[in-house]
């Protein structure tokens, strides 16, 4: 059975001018630095390959790339077919505080790399972060979010490629976990498989909420509501938290693999759930005990070590199953 779809290399740009924030945001995703510590980390003055996988299989190679203009130049340039082929995903930091000609050299920016990314790489799609959105009063966000982003996506109209989506971020909230989140699930193979057995799982322990954390980041790989009125924003919050609480733990030597937070309207349980993930449940139900959600999490467990393939072809087993 081919697993060549599942453990090849995803080549995933980082790119925006200088100074708006690249290198600190995937530090705090991927290295698990705090927000109050990116202060420390140097400007790259180069392009920074680095290596992240994800929920096991999935291979990430992250290129950040410095954004001085020399360096930009060079990239549209002399380096343009190293820097912009085999791609299949670019995010575009903007920095929200650059207003009149410094927007406007960002959205020129941001156009000469799109189109020479939709030459090189043209089935790669584009996200786009406008970044440290927590300068702006919360009052303005709503406004100078939707101005920035009419001129931003009017840049990319008629370039051949497709921008999947504009987001606000903060490392000082959850719209960094938000963003990044998307991002991945577009890189991982039949993510329909991972909804699908979430759901089905979802139904066997009659719970309202589940939810499936990669492990190592705490983003958001997917989650399942009965509730029609889907809320994504309070488990990206949620993962901010979870992510603040490990890292709290691992400077103590704390080894915590399960919570269980009990209130008189509901109850949250999370568990280590495969090698990869975490997951997250929570129901209402008074008469459900705690201890049999917990034996359904670890029986699922079980059921998914035994079983042999990649974490999708297990998925997919479990599902047949009815886990």
């Amino acid at each position: 059975m081919s697993h060549n779809n599942e453990n090849k290399l995803k080549k995933m740009l980082l790119m925006g001018q200088h100074k708006v924030g690249k290198t600190s945001m995937h530090s705090i995703i991927f290295a698990n630095t705090p927000p109050n510590q990116v202060m420390q980390i140097g400007l790259t003055v180069d392009v920074n390959q680095n290596s992240f996988k994800f929920m096991g299989n999935l291979k990430i190679n992250l290129w950040d790339c410095g954004g001085q203009d020399k360096l930009l130049q060079e990239y549209f340039t002399t380096q343009k077919s190293t820097i912009f082929s085999n791609v299949e995903v670019l995010i575009y930091v903007f920095d929200v505080d650059k207003e009149g000609e410094l927007f406007l050299k960002e959205l020129n920016d941001f156009k000469t790399t799109v189109t020479s990314l939709s030459e090189c790489s043209p089935g790669a799609i584009v996200f786009v972060l406008i970044h440290k959105f927590d300068k702006i009063k919360e009052s303005e966000r709503k406004i100078v979010f939707e101005r920035k982003y009419k001129e931003i996506i009017q840049r990319a109209d008629g370039l051949n490629i497709e921008i999947k989506d504009v987001f606000s971020t903060s490392i000082w909230d959850e719209t960094l976990y938000k963003a990044w989140s998307q991002i991945v699930q577009n890189l991982i193979p039949n993510i329909n498989v991972i909804k699908e057995s979430l759901k089905a799982f979802c139904q066997t322990c009659s719970c309202e909420e589940v939810v499936l954390f990669e492990k190592s980041t705490f983003l958001i790989i997917d989650f399942q509501e009965t509730n029609e009125k889907k809320d994504i924003q309070k488990y990206e919050r949620l993962s901010n938290i979870i992510k603040q609480f490990k890292l709290t733990c691992m400077k103590t030597s704390a080894n915590i693999q399960a919570i269980t937070v009990k209130s008189e309207k509901f109850t949250v349980y999370i568990d280590e759930f495969t090698e990869n993930t975490f997951i997250m449940l929570a129901y209402t139900d008074p008469s459900i005990y705690p201890a049999a959600i917990s034996h359904n999490v670890h029986h699922a467990q079980k059921l998914f070590e035994s079983i042999q393939g990649t974490d999708t072809e297990k998925l997919k087993y479990l599902i047949q199953r009815k886990l």
